[in-house]
């Protein structure tokens, strides 16, 4: 290295020293000189076909190897792929030549190896990212899933890499287009969320192989996606899909793990292969060319663990940009460049034209005729929950971390390992279930860590809130504050064990709660106190048989203790003081109901709204009066529901999917597997035709314990208060000694006239409308009608008509559809006995102590009319339950056998609210965590719909400093979603879209030049371009025969001209708004996210 060389990374050291030091307070300070972004690109050249080159690396944040695996390159016999010396090779390329371009998308890779690198590397590596040459793509902590990810955990793992990008490179560190090149499908919620993120643009790689087809023929691959119906322009986002999925042209692919012929340039040597390589390669983009509408074409050079040694991809695409260009003094017109997909989006952006637009989403995704990749949905049910226990716990591991009086050096380490744990949790292959059982293990393993760190942390802040400062000891707590991990199935060492015990329910939303509570006993004879000496009504319940009976099932507890905790604070705590009593005898054993004599058992109440009733402020409106009654036949089936002063027949069953089995060699042998669902012939049995009930009915809630058969068993209940039922369903072991794998799902049906048409919520927040055998931008040719009717859901599916409607509500994500008129079904669990060849290599068969798995998880089910409805619609009910359901208080147990009652009560601080105001009802606080040094993040949202209800579906308006009055509020300021621009200071590349008719005529004509299409294969890992060996007639594929013409509907696009604005007669100025500083109102439309740093005053 050079004098000058050195010189020069001594300054950018101390630059990027003082530049740290600035972010630590800040968002994107620009950095000095920098040419990074779409300064750093270079030029193209007018009347040419510019063919991008875009260096890249697909890395896995574990797959069929861990983590570390990966990132270490250990267990090589599995798959040969090391990111360390991914980063390393391409590093050491990029600095011998500026010309050269690479892009880095997975952040969690990044920064394991950024902590390894010394100083001058790390010098180096700025100097990259500030000239342009280093980019970051994506640059959340792992390239997520889009179907069973929540939006609360895509938000905070994008926040949390952006952030980190920020802090180390600046400006230049941040992404300016999304790249979500390997994702099974895409769904709009996404889009949106890029969009508020401030990214330009987003790339993607998988859709379904029919609609491919047809944007290809129709030059509509790339366009403006409206990623919102509540918006406007603000969720826009122009996305594009890739011609060749992420993989380079066949015969190009340069790396180690690749087998096609290098370009041999030798001018003697007889295996020169120059111009046949530019021939090919020239044939391939001409083709491509047809398909896309500018002079600009974007090549993925690389695939799966690429550029493990650099060299060998950038010598030859050095001599392939070197001996195409040249072609230009004999006539060419094409031109080739190294480049990114900013730059490439920069060039479409310059290009000046008109854009066709997209309103829906990218689900399902099929790869061929018969692979639809649905099954995924609800691959491995247990970790999907996990992963949605560990987002409620993060939040209240950041909620406390910002709360504490007191900071931890420990603080910030606990919770960053969570964040990242959980970044990597969203990542495409964990999950969604589609990674080999040993690696799911790792990251349960990893996330069970994260628990126990964030855990230190709540323990630390709860004792410091609870417990008198003088009985505060160092590294000692009195008050214990333990998890209990296993309540879904009954099971919580601390109250088994203590005769007397403290519970703690934390709320996480910034509204008053109330909820029912239940927790495992080992007797029937308790009494609980409230922080203020009431003792409260209580209800003990048998824990189900088939619960008790599961092997390994490490408790003593046979008896569920109920109670209503009210008035939960926001943000905060109330604790529970729960005794065992002496066996008076006062309480009686709970025992079963006999056996009904008619034909209808009936559990739940049916209470009206009184006469009189009105409601003192929309705030505060009790939703408890409205209640729903079930009704069993005599066979143990849900026959009938009560709601609403509807009485409508609505039952409920379990039945499974045979998997189908075959060898995969061609499409209509594709097994069953991890990615795949495909019920062998769509055989449907039902789980049992006379279901085993016991019938509980108490002051606090009423429960049928139901028993289909071995291996399926239920309990519903109906809370007294609750206008809603509750399903927790137990599935497992499923059986396979028939030698069949088999997909259970739960089925409700209705009398609803629904007529094809249901609805699935985008990543938990908008609804999309779907229609059987439908999609909306092409005539789909359906060929799997179980698999390809099957949609994602997150968080909700629905139906209604004129009169009714249902909702079911989820605890995970799981895959549904609606098959037939006024019927709901969601898969529960899978287990499989054949992998469909699309990379994992092995059959879902989860296993757990040498049996099948054992999954448990709730459903609630919501009828009622569909509208007109009294105060409050369902829609808007199902919302608020939705965010109470996915964020409930958690519970915190400790022993206190040595304080009595009154010993307790008077030594401990039993209540605390973090938020002096609570928001307006349909505002949630989405974030609230410690960011930089006196900083918090926050996010505010309004999380109901436009029209979803006429009282609550407005603009609202509300002061974040009253709300936020427990800390020293110096100033807030306004960012984009991810929490790391400035809003006032992002700018976005605006595309323009042309209008339906323009649309629909420049499709033109067009003809298939085959007589048949070979589909590209969609197994990984990438290493290689590979067809099917099977062909489709073209006519079987064709895109001229799904070309659909639509009815110009200008209040589709009018919708979009811009957010909506408030009205002062549509304003809800409430009493949070009563402070004299205006700068810290908020104002939130419908669907709205809003993003602040928030400064406080040091201490």
């Amino acid at each position: 290295m050079s004098g000058r060389t050195s010189a020069w990374l001594a300054v950018l050291l101390a630059l990027g020293c003082l530049v740290y030091h600035v972010d630590s307070r800040s968002v994107l300070q620009p950095a000095s000189e920098s040419q990074c972004g779409y300064q750093s690109c270079h030029p193209t050249k007018a009347n040419m076909l510019n063919v991008h080159l875009v260096a890249h690396t697909h890395d896995d944040v574990g797959w069929l190897k861990t983590v570390d695996q990966y990132y270490y390159g250990s267990e090589t016999r599995i798959q040969k792929a090391g990111v360390q010396y991914i980063i390393d090779s391409v590093v050491e390329a990029l600095l011998r030549d500026p010309a050269k371009r690479f892009i880095y998308v997975e952040s969690a890779f990044f920064f394991k190896w950024w902590k390894e690198q010394t100083t001058k590397v790390q010098d180096a590596v700025k100097m990259l990212v500030d000239q342009g040459r280093l980019e970051f793509i994506g640059g959340a902590w792992s390239m997520n899933d889009e179907a069973t990810t929540h939006y609360q955990s895509v938000i905070d793992q994008f926040a949390w890499g952006l952030r980190l990008l920020n802090d180390t490179f600046g400006e230049c560190g941040r992404p300016r287009v999304g790249w979500q090149i390997d994702p099974f499908g895409h769904s709009r919620e996404m889009a949106s969320m890029f969009a508020q993120m401030g990214f330009d643009g987003m790339f993607f790689g998988r859709l379904d192989y029919q609609d491919k087809d047809e944007r290809l023929m129709t030059k509509n691959a790339e366009m403006i996606w409206h990623g919102s119906a509540n918006l406007g322009e603000q969720s826009d986002l122009f996305s594009g899909a890739l011609y060749n999925n992420y993989q380079a042209p066949d015969g190009f692919c340069f790396d180690i793990l690749c087998s096609d012929t290098p370009i041999i340039d030798g001018k003697h040597s007889p295996d020169n292969n120059v111009k046949e390589k530019v021939d090919a390669f020239f044939e391939y983009v001409t083709k491509m060319a047809t398909r896309y509408r500018t002079n600009n074409l974007i090549l993925t050079m690389g695939e799966d663990f690429h550029y493990q040694n650099a060299d060998m991809w950038y010598k030859n695409l050095d001599k392939l940009i070197k001996y195409a260009n040249e072609r230009q003094a004999n006539g060419s017109n094409i031109n080739l460049l190294y480049s990114t997909p900013s730059c490439y989006l920069k060039s479409l952006h310059d290009a000046g034209i008109t854009w066709p637009t997209k309103s829906d989403d990218f689900f399902p995704y099929a790869s061929d005729p018969h692979a639809y990749w649905t099954g995924y949905f609800t691959s491995r049910p247990t970790l999907k929950r996990f992963e949605r226990d560990g987002n409620h716990f993060l939040q209240v591991c950041k909620q406390l971390s910002a709360l504490a009086p007191k900071k931890a050096t420990e603080f910030d380490p606990h919770l960053n390992f969570m964040r990242e744990t959980l970044g990597i949790m969203q990542h495409h292959d964990a999950i969604t279930g589609t990674e080999k059982e040993k690696v799911a293990l790792d990251y349960a393993k990893r996330l069970s860590v994260s628990f126990k760190a964030c855990e230190a942390t709540t323990r630390n802040v709860l004792n410091q809130l609870s417990v008198p400062s003088a009985q505060q000891q160092t590294g000692k707590y009195v008050l214990e504050f333990k998890s209990c991990p296993l309540l879904n199935i009954t099971s919580c060492p601390v109250s088994e064990s203590s005769e007397r015990f403290a519970l703690t329910l934390y709320n996480p939303l910034a509204h008053i709660v109330s909820e029912y509570v239940r927790i495992p006993v080992t007797d029937h004879e308790y009494k609980i106190i409230d922080n203020k000496g009431v003792e409260l009504a209580t209800q003990v319940v048998p824990v189900p048989g088939t619960v008790t009976n599961i092997k390994h099932r490490s408790s003593s507890a046979q008896y569920e203790l109920v109670f209503r905790a009210t008035n939960i604070p926001p943000l905060g705590y109330r604790s529970y003081y729960i005794e065992k009593t002496s066996s008076s005898g006062k309480r009686l054993k709970p025992q079963a109901l006999p056996k009904a004599t008619s034909s209808v058992t009936e559990i739940g109440n049916n209470v009206r709204y009184p006469l009189n009733y009105q409601v003192k402020s929309p705030h505060y409106l009790q939703i408890e009066l409205q209640n729903i009654k079930l009704g069993f036949d005599s066979n143990g089936f849900l026959s009938e529901v009560i709601a609403d002063g509807l009485t409508r027949q609505v039952s409920q069953e379990f039945l499974f999917y045979e998997g189908a089995v075959g060898n995969n060699a061609e499409f209509l042998n594709r097994s069953s597997g991890a990615y795949i669902f495909r019920p062998n012939e769509d055989k449907i049995h039902f789980a049992a035709d006379q279901v085993q009930i016991e019938v509980y009915r108490g002051d606090l809630v009423d429960e049928v314990h139901q028993t289909f058969n071995d291996w399926i068993s239920q309990v519903v209940r109906v809370y007294k208060k609750d206008s809603y039922a509750e399903f927790e369903w137990l599935v497992g072991p499923i059986p396979i000694d028939d030698g069949l794998g088999k997909e259970v799902i739960t089925r409700f049906n209705s009398d609803i006239q629904s007529e094809g048409v249901f609805y699935t919520d985008s990543n938990g927040r908008e609804m999309i409308k779907r229609k059987l055998n439908h999609r909306d931008t092409w005539d789909v040719k359906i060929n799997e009608a179980v698999a390809g009717n099957y949609y994602p859901i997150t968080t909700k599916i629905d139906l209604e008509d004129d009169t009714a409607r249902m909702a079911i509500l989820t605890d995970r994500a799981q895959g549904g559809s609606s098959l037939k008129d006024g019927s709901l079904e969601l898969m529960v669990h899978r287990r499989l006995l054949k992998d469909d060849a699309f990379g994992v290599g092995e059959a879902l068969n989860e296993t757990e102590y040498g049996d099948g798995l054992i999954a448990r998880g709730k459903h609630h089910l919501f009828f009622g009319l569909s509208k007109d409805r009294e105060l409050v619609s369902l829609k808007s009910l199902e919302r608020l339950i939705q965010l109470e359901k996915l964020l409930p208080t958690w519970k915190f147990f400790s022993n206190v056998e040595s304080y009595t009652a009154e010993e307790w009560l008077t030594t401990f601080t039993n209540t605390f609210t973090g938020v002096s105001l609570v928001l307006p009802k349909p505002v949630h606080l989405l974030t609230l965590e410690p960011w930089h040094e006196n900083q918090l993040l926050v996010r505010f949202e309004h999380f109901l719909e436009n029209g979803e209800d006429a009282m609550y579906s407005k603009p609202v308006q509300f002061n974040v400093k009253n709300v936020l009055s427990a800390f020293n509020v110096e100033s807030m300021r306004e960012t984009t979603l991810d929490g790391n621009a400035w809003l006032d200071e992002a700018q976005r590349l605006q595309f323009v879209p042309e209008s339906e008719a323009a649309a629909f005529n420049s499709y033109g004509t067009f003809s298939e030049d085959a007589e048949s299409v070979q589909l590209l294969r969609a197994d990984k890992p990438l290493l290689g371009v590979k067809y099917a060996e099977e062909s489709l007639p073209a006519g079987a594929l064709g895109a001229e025969s799904n070309r659909i013409k639509r009815e110009i509907n200008p209040t589709l696009y009018n919708m979009y001209d811009a957010k909506t604005k408030l009205n002062p007669e549509d304003i809800d100025i409430s009493e949070f708004a009563d402070s004299d500083s205006k700068d810290y109102i908020v104002e939130l439309s419908p669907m709205e996210i809003r993003t602040f740093i928030v400064n406080l005053t040091p201490a």
